[in-house]
């Protein structure tokens, strides 16, 4: 009895062992083949972009400005106005953000109210279309802080209460607010709490603390957060129709008072608006692989910096 009674164990511990082996198979396999779909689609998507849009991607084309209707010349206005906007915008989003996120951090207390609102509003913001910041940037920006500007110091005379490059850069800037904020709060929490306390039991203070040893600590995951933030900020329209957007400029911006072109917008009015769409398909393409490859510029520029720090840390 005790021999059928371990062979019956022994059965049921293998069927067993069989069953939990085949089912980590399976959810290996589908892991790996939604990985393999998401890069197919990937280099699917990127493969068309490339294929129909390299017969016009030239030197010429990306330092010359658009003529004739915008079918034909170049889109030079359109590189300078996008990297103005990237630039503008992470100067304006990343600091506030990592501000931001070191007070909820390092000063709040656990259970204070104002930084469970101050969290609440972030996943809020996280959420929120894309155009509704359009709107706000067109009736806070412009209408509210442009306007009054101009009252007090230029007479009335119009010169900030109108789309610029400014307003457009502050609203993008609030768009990617939130992925700064969530991400540098990430980054702060994983340097160990017992260097803070050892810091702070040596003597330094709390200033002296976060800027000394959890700031050095969590400098890559600010990096990636900006990273992360001039990737879809590179790459948004709606914010930036009312705020600051121009269909067609004949000269470059000369300071932030001034409207821009962007990529993406270019795309947007050329595929839309243009008087032979099929005409500009292939300037689309081109001009969609030119903002990708200044996307992955602006990210490998922050990768390489990222990397720099933390080569020195070590």
């Amino acid at each position: 009895m005790e021999t059928v009674s371990n062979e019956e164990n022994t059965a049921f511990t293998l069927d067993t062992t069989v069953k939990k082996d085949i089912k980590g198979k399976v959810i290996v396999g589908a892991t790996l083949s939604a990985v393999i779909i998401i890069i197919g689609i990937l280099l699917l998507i990127l493969g068309i972009i490339v294929f129909k849009g390299w017969s016009t991607f030239s030197w010429e084309f990306i330092t010359s400005f658009p003529t004739d209707g915008m079918t034909k010349g170049g889109i030079f206005p359109a590189i300078i106005g996008t990297f103005i906007l990237v630039v503008v915008m992470s100067i304006a989003a990343v600091p506030f953000g990592t501000i931001t996120a070191i007070y909820l951090t390092e000063y709040a207390a656990e259970n204070s109210v104002f930084a469970a609102a101050v969290r609440f509003s972030v996943r809020t913001l996280a959420v929120v279309p894309s155009i509704i910041f359009g709107l706000f940037g067109l009736g806070f920006f412009i209408q509210f802080l442009g306007a009054g500007a101009d009252t007090v110091f230029n007479g009335g005379k119009l010169h900030w209460g109108q789309p610029n490059i400014l307003w457009a850069s502050l609203t993008m800037a609030l768009l990617t607010l939130p992925v700064v904020i969530v991400s540098v709060e990430e980054a702060l929490k994983t340097v160990p709490r017992e260097l803070r306390e050892a810091s702070l039991a040596l003597g330094a203070t709390k200033w002296q603390t976060i800027k000394n040893v959890v700031f050095p600590g969590s400098i890559s995951g600010i990096m990636t957060g900006t990273i992360l933030a001039v990737s879809r900020g590179a790459g948004e329209v709606a914010p930036i129709l009312f705020t600051g957007a121009a269909y067609y400029l004949a000269t470059l911006p000369k300071s932030v008072s001034d409207q821009f072109m962007n990529l993406g917008y270019h795309i947007y009015i050329m595929s839309t608006q243009s008087s032979d769409v099929e005409k500009t398909m292939p300037i689309q393409f081109a001009t969609t692989l030119v903002l990708l490859m200044l996307t992955l510029s602006l990210n490998i520029v922050a990768v390489i910096i990222r990397s720099r720090i933390r080569s020195r840390k070590l």
